[in-house]
C-alpha cells in the first residue's frame, strides 16, 4: 500500500469527530425527550388526582359493559348491517356470545351473536324452553333488577317474556328480532330510553354445555360523559389531547385535540428521513393511535391501568413531528379507577435535533476536507521526495559498483533538507561516498599489486639464479636441493604470470573503454567467429543460427569478437567430448542479442549473479605446472556488453542439460561532428 492510502487511511480517522458528536446530539435528543415526557406526566398526575376528587362521571366497577354512541338510527331487523361499524369492539359473553351496546335519542340498542351450529330450537312459552337454547336478559334500574327470556324456534320477531315480578320503570315484555344461519343465531332488539336502565345482564344457554339456564352476567352500564368531558376539558393542560379511559380501556370522556407545534411551514422529507433514521428511537407508529377508537389496549395504558405510569413516543400526524403521550391511573381509595391519557405534539425536539446534527454534519465534513486535502498534499509531497530519493539512489551507483556520472557532478539529492528526509540522504551520500572510494580502491587493486609485486618477483627471481650458479661453482646442485630449486622456480613463474594477468585485465580495461565503434555488419562478425569456432570444437557438435538478413550495428566488432572468444573458451571447458555447442544471433528492437548454449553442468543458484564479476571463476583449482585461472574471462564479456549499452546474463536451460550465456548489445553511442 502507498503511502498516500495509508495517509488517507488515518485522515479517515478524524471520522470519529462525526460519530462522536451523532452520538452527542443522540444523547441530548433523548435527555430533551426525557424531560419533555416528565413534565407532561406530572401535568397528567396532576389532572387525574383533580379527576379522583371530583370523582364525576368515574366507573365504579371492575367489569362493565360499554354503550358506543351512535350517529345514525339503527333498525331493528336481526341483521348486522347497522352494527358493521361497532364489531370490533365486541363485548364476549360467555364462551359462545359477543356483545354490542349502542345509544342514540331514541334509546338503547342491544346486538348479541351467538355461535352454536347444533340449535334445540323451543318458542318462549314451550314448557321445556328452559332446556333449549335460550337468552336470559337481565335489566337493572337502580337496585331493582328483572329478568327476561328469550327463545324461538325460528327466525322473526320475538317477545321477551318477564321471568320476575313486575318493577317500576322497567317494561313486562320486549319485542326484539331473531335471526339464525348454519353457524348460529343473533338477536336484536331496543330498550326504551326513559327506563332509566343503570345495568345489564346477559346469559347464553346452551343444552350441550349444561349449567344453569337462568344464570346471568350482570354488569353495570358505561357509556361516554359529557360531565366529566367538561370536568377534563377544565383541568386538561391548552394543546393536549387528553382522554379518560375505563379500567378496561373503554373511551370516558375527552378534550382538546392535536395541535401542530409552531405553525409554520412543514420540515422538509429529508429532514424527518434525517431525523427518522439517525436520531429518533423508540417512536412508535401512529396507527393505532391515530384512529378515534372507544377502546384502547395498548402497552402503556395497561401498565396503567394496573397502577405504573407510563409514557411512550409516537410518530405524529404531520412530518418530522412526534407526538408524546402519557398514560397514568384515576386512583382512589388504593384502586385504580381509570386511566388518564394526555398526548401532546411535539416538533420542537426534532427541529432542534435536526438543526444540532446538520451543523454538526456540515462542520465534521469541512474538518474531515481540509484535514484529508492536507494529509493528502503532505503524503503526495512526501512520495515525491521519496520517489526522487529512489531514482537517485538507482542511478547512483553503476553495475559494476562505479558511482555513477550523475551523482559525481553533484551532491546527492535533498541531502541539504533539515528533515528526516535530508538525514535519510545524507545517510545515503555518505554511503555512496565510501562504496565508490572503497569500489576504485578494488579496481586500481590489481594495477597496484602487479606493481608492487614485479620487483619482488624480480628479486626472488634472480636470487634463485645466483643461487644456482654459486652451487654449480661450488660442485653442483646437491640431488636433496635440486626439487627444492625446481619447485621455487616454478612457484616463481606462477606468481608472475599472476602478476601479469592482472595487468592484463588492467589494461583491457582501458582498452575497451578507448575503443571507437564503427558501422559493421553484426550478422558476418558471428560469421566469422563461428567459422573459426568450429576447428576448435573437436569431437563436440557445433550450430551456428544466424539471421537470413544482415543485422547493421555500431559497435566495436573486435571487442565483440573477444567476448565471443571468452564465452567460447568458457563453453569449451565444460562440455564434455560428445556435447554440444550452439550459438545463435537474434535481431532485437534496439541491437542485438548473442546467445551461446552448451552441454554440461548447470550453474549454482547462488553463483548466476556473481559471474560476470571480476577473480570469479567456477574451475577447479589447477594442478601444479597448469596456468592459474583467475576469472577474468567473463569479466571482460561484461565490460564488452556495457560498452555496448547492454548486458550479459546466464541462466540454465530448462530441460537442465547445459547452460545459457546471453550477451544483449544495444550499440555504442555516435560521436558528434
Amino acid at each position: 500500500m502507498t503511502l498516500r492510502r495509508k495517509l488517507l487511511l488515518v485522515a479517515l480517522c478524524t471520522l470519529a469527530l462525526p460519530v462522536a458528536g451523532w452520538l452527542y446530539v443522540r444523547q441530548m435528543e433523548n435527555l430533551l425527550r426525557d424531560g419533555q415526557a416528565q413534565a407532561l406526566t406530572a401535568s397528567a398526575r396532576a389532572v387525574a388526582r383533580s379527576l379522583a376528587v371530583a370523582g364525576a362521571g368515574l366507573p365504579e366497577g371492575d367489569q362493565a359493559w360499554y354503550v358506543q354512541p351512535v350517529q345514525t338510527p339503527i333498525t331493528v331487523d336481526g341483521y348486522g348491517d347497522d352494527w358493521a361499524p361497532l364489531t370490533p369492539w365486541s363485548q364476549p359473553v360467555g364462551a359462545r356470545g359477543k356483545l354490542l351496546l349502542a345509544q342514540d335519542a331514541s334509546g338503547l340498542y342491544l346486538w348479541l351473536d351467538v355461535r352454536d351450529s347444533r340449535r334445540t330450537r323451543a318458542d318462549v312459552d314451550d314448557p321445556l324452553v328452559l332446556r333449549a337454547d335460550h337468552v336470559v336478559l337481565a335489566l337493572s334500574r337502580g337496585d331493582l333488577q328483572r329478568r327476561y327470556l328469550l327463545a324461538s324456534s325460528g327466525p322473526g320477531p320475538v317477545v321477551a317474556r318477564a321471568l320476575d315480578p313486575p318493577v317500576a320503570g322497567l317494561p313486562d315484555s320486549l319485542g326484539a328480532q331473531w335471526q339464525e344461519d348454519g353457524s348460529g343465531y343473533r338477536i336484536e332488539l331496543r330498550l326504551p330510553g326513559s327506563a332509566g336502565i343503570t345495568g345489564v345482564g346477559v346469559g347464553v344457554f346452551d343444552p350441550a354445555d349444561g349449567g344453569n339456564p337462568l344464570a346471568v352476567e350482570q354488569r353495570p352500564l358505561l357509556a361516554y360523559s359529557d360531565a366529566l368531558s367538561a370536568e377534563l376539558a377544565r383541568l386538561a393542560p391548552d394543546d393536549v389531547y387528553a382522554r379518560v379511559l375505563s379500567p378496561q380501556g373503554w373511551l370516558m370522556a375527552r378534550s382538546g385535540r392535536l395541535r401542530p407545534e409552531g405553525g409554520g411551514r412543514q420540515p422538509g422529507w429529508f429532514a424527518a428521513l434525517i431525523y427518522r433514521s439517525l436520531l429518533a428511537d423508540r417512536v412508535q407508529a401512529a396507527e393505532p393511535w391515530m384512529q378515534d377508537t372507544p377502546r384502547l389496549e395498548s402497552p402503556e395504558v395497561v401498565q396503567a391501568q394496573h397502577g405504573q405510569p407510563a409514557a411512550v413516543w409516537r410518530e405524529g400526524e404531520t412530518r418530522a413531528s412526534v407526538v408524546l403521550d402519557a398514560a397514568v391511573p384515576i386512583e382512589r381509595g388504593g384502586k385504580v379507577h381509570g386511566v388518564l391519557l394526555l398526548e401532546q405534539t411535539s416538533r420542537a425536539v426534532p427541529l432542534l435535533a435536526n438543526r444540532a446534527l446538520f451543523g454538526l454534519l456540515l462542520t465534521s465534513f469541512a474538518v474531515l476536507l481540509v484535514a484529508g486535502g492536507i494529509l493528502l498534499a503532505f503524503a503526495t509531497r512526501l512520495s515525491l521526495r521519496l520517489g526522487k530519493l529512489r531514482d537517485a539512489a538507482e542511478r547512483a551507483q553503476a553495475a559494476d559498483g562505479r558511482l555513477d556520472g550523475l551523482f559525481q557532478r553533484g551532491r546527492f539529492p535533498m541531502s541539504d533538507a533539515p528533515d528526516e528526509v535530508g538525514d535519510l540522504a545524507r545517510s545515503f551520500e555518505k554511503l555512496f561516498e565510501a562504496v565508490g572510494g572503497y569500489t576504485d580502491y578494488l579496481r586500481t587493486l590489481a594495477s597496484k599489486l602487479s606493481h608492487e609485486l614485479n620487483t619482488p618477483i624480480a628479486i626472488v627471481k634472480s636470487s634463485l639464479d645466483n643461487l644456482e650458479h654459486a652451487l654449480e661453482a661450488g660442485g653442483g646442485v646437491p640431488p636433496e636441493a635440486a626439487s627444492y630449486l625446481a619447485r621455487a622456480r616454478d612457484g616463481t613463474a606462477r606468481l608472475g604470470m599472476l602478476v601479469r594477468a592482472m595487468s592484463e585485465a588492467s589494461r583491457m580495461e582501458r582498452a575497451i573503454a578507448a575503443a571507437e565503434p564503427e558501422d559493421v555488419d553484426l550478422r558476418e562478425v558471428v560469421r566469422g567467429c563461428a567459422e573459426s569456432y568450429r576447428a576448435l570444437a573437436g569431437t563436440r557438435s557445433f550450430e551456428c543460427v544466424l539471421p537470413p538478413t544482415p543485422l547493421p550495428f555500431h559497435g566495436a566488432p573486435e571487442l565483440v569478437a573477444q567476448a565471443l572468444d571468452k564465452l567460447f573458451d568458457n563453453a569449451l571447458s565444460f562440455t564434455p567430448a560428445d556435447g554440444w555447442l550452439r550459438l545463435e544471433l537474434r535481431p532485437l528492437e534496439r541491437g542485438a542479442e548473442i546467445t551461446l548454449a552448451n552441454q554440461g553442468p548447470p550453474l549454482p543458484e547462488a553463483m548466476q549473479g556473481r559471474l560476470f564479476d571480476s577473480l570469479v571463476s567456477l574451475r577447479d583449482k589447477a594442478t601444479p605446472g597448469d596456468a592459474p585461472h583467475l576469472g577474468l574471462g567473463l569479466y571482460v564479456v561484461r565490460l564488452v556488453a556495457e560498452r555496448h549499452g547492454g548486458q550479459a546474463l546466464a541462466r540454465n536451460i530448462d530441460d537442465g542439460q547445459g547452460v545459457a550465456f546471453t550477451l544483449q548489445l544495444h550499440g555504442m553511442a555516435r560521436a558528434r561532428l
